[in-house]
């Protein structure tokens, strides 16, 4: 196994190097050989790891002085069989690689995420948004209406109107970081002792505390309760189309904006309307005479019944257009029209009178096609004439 080189040498300083021209020495090589600069190059990788084993002994007084007098022996009792530990434990050393980044090098956003900040618990936070659903009519969809809607959502408590404090009582300063939210500690590591910011785990960050909590809330503060929300539906919102409706989510903390309530809108059937985009389908059932002769129909829209005058020779089938009839446009700009198909009803029984009158009609129409009607007297079991 290859011989250890000597540890100034590999800093690239003299024995008598103080401890900042040792640090300065140090954070140049790790920037140089550091694995995330070169990725795949195992002698960068290799270099790194004997700058950190170097830097571990000559940062630490005690370690130096013996390293100093006695050489690797003095500080490596497996001298000789190479030192332990690989890159992503370095050697078992018990320090936070990202605290020591990030002192060095001001945050971890160039070294693999090391580091990285935490979110203020005293800063202002939007509410949740919330979601209901509601079902509303064919008529009150074309047509806009106002709901009430009832949903459960996170509210500010009126017991101790948000404080989380009981009546009568009040918040104090975390006793044990003054009212900071944060607590310093001391951490060993290859750079020597350092100190190190941390939540305070009494407060959880906030600076202060709630000696006596609100019954109500249990000093969080905020309740989920029933409330009542009366909302605008705008005309033309199609089935299964949702509704954002600002600040009537659950409500903010520390003084942040509320949630937004999504609502989600079915629209019920309707028995003779067909909703085809913005236009509605209508189906008008005439009888044959109506369609021949034509007629003044009344036909229900969605504004009330309205006249409509059925031209002579209608077949069936026909489609005619009420303009303007049908459903409000979502945005605001004109509506659909109301189409309306043309179905011919043909009498299902009949009486003598009525179909002699039908077979002269055909007969004055169509000139020797009688004999084509039907005529139950003069037809046999399987329609054929009968035998005299």
């Amino acid at each position: 196994m290859a011989e250890k080189r000597d540890y100034y040498e590999v800093l690239g300083v003299s024995k008598g190097a103080t401890e900042d021209e040792i640090k300065k020495a140090y954070r140049q090589m790790a920037k140089k050989y550091h694995p995330d600069l070169n990725p795949g190059d195992k002698d960068a990788e290799a270099k790194f790891k004997e700058c950190n084993e170097a830097y571990e002994v000559l940062s630490d007084p005690d370690k130096k002085a013996k390293y100093d007098r006695f050489g690797h022996a003095g500080v490596d009792p497996n001298f000789g069989a190479g030192a332990g530990g690989g890159f992503d434990g370095f050697g078992g050393m018990g320090f936070d690689v990202g605290d020591i980044f990030s002192s060095f090098f001001g945050g971890g956003g160039g070294f693999g995420g090391f580091g990285g900040g935490r979110a203020n618990p005293n800063a202002p936070q939007r509410g949740g948004d919330i979601q209901t659903n509601i079902t509303i009519s064919f008529e009150e969809a074309a047509k806009g209406c106002k709901k009430t809607v009832e949903v459960n959502r996170i509210e500010v408590c009126d017991g101790c109107s948000g404080s989380g404090a009981a009546p009568g009582t009040s918040t104090q300063t975390c006793p044990d970081c003054n009212g900071r939210g944060q607590v310093t500690t001391q951490q060993r590591t290859m750079l020597g002792t350092m100190q190190v910011q941390k939540p305070c785990p009494r407060c959880g960050g906030k600076g202060t505390i709630i000696p006596n909590p609100c019954p109500k809330c249990k000093g969080t503060g905020r309740l989920r309760r029933p409330a009542k929300i009366e909302v605008n539906i705008p005309a033309g919102i199609d089935d299964r189309q949702a509704i954002n409706v600002r600040s009537q989510g659950n409500k903010g903390t520390n003084g942040g904006p509320a949630g937004d309530l999504r609502l989600g809108v079915n629209v019920r059937s309707h028995p003779y309307f067909e909703r085809d985009g913005y236009n509605v389908w209508y189906q008008a059932k005439i009888s044959f005479a109506q369609a021949a002769l034509g007629s003044e129909l009344i036909v229900p829209t969605l504004d009330g019944d309205v006249k409509y005058s059925v031209p002579a020779g209608t077949q069936p089938g026909d489609v005619f257009k009420l303009k303007d009839r049908g459903i409000q446009n979502l945005n605001g700009r004109g509506r659909g029209d109301q189409l309306v198909r043309v179905e011919v009803e043909v009498p299902r029984r009949l009486n003598e009178h009525q179909k002699e009158l039908l077979r002269a009609f055909e007969e004055d129409l169509n000139p020797g096609n009688r004999h084509n009607l039907g005529d139950d007297k003069n037809k046999g079991l399987f329609g054929g004439k009968k035998k005299k």
